[in-house]
């Protein structure tokens, strides 16, 4: 398991911006046809597992975003050029 988490660390390093969209692309597909397959009658319990995920991921990511475009650099927040 560590070696995977190796690889996958490393991944991440070797990857820019458009790879990761690629693959949370990827994950949002798979995602809806995990989704489209379940029967109607079914999917509120699916719906709210993925609601409560989806905030308990979002809140840290969007967190480490807003605190990486807010910070300061040689007193002065970054800027978008």
């Amino acid at each position: 398991m560590k070696c995977l988490f190796s690889c996958a660390n490393q991944y991440v390093k070797e990857s820019d911006w458009k790879d990761l969209a690629l693959v949370k692309f990827c994950l949002c597909a798979i995602g809806v046809m995990i989704g489209l397959s379940i029967p109607r009658k079914k999917k509120k319990v699916p719906f709210l597992i993925a609601a409560v995920i989806f905030t308990a991921t979002y809140i840290p990511l969007m967190t480490k975003f807003l605190r990486i475009v807010c910070r300061k650099d040689d007193g002065e927040a970054c800027e978008c050029e």
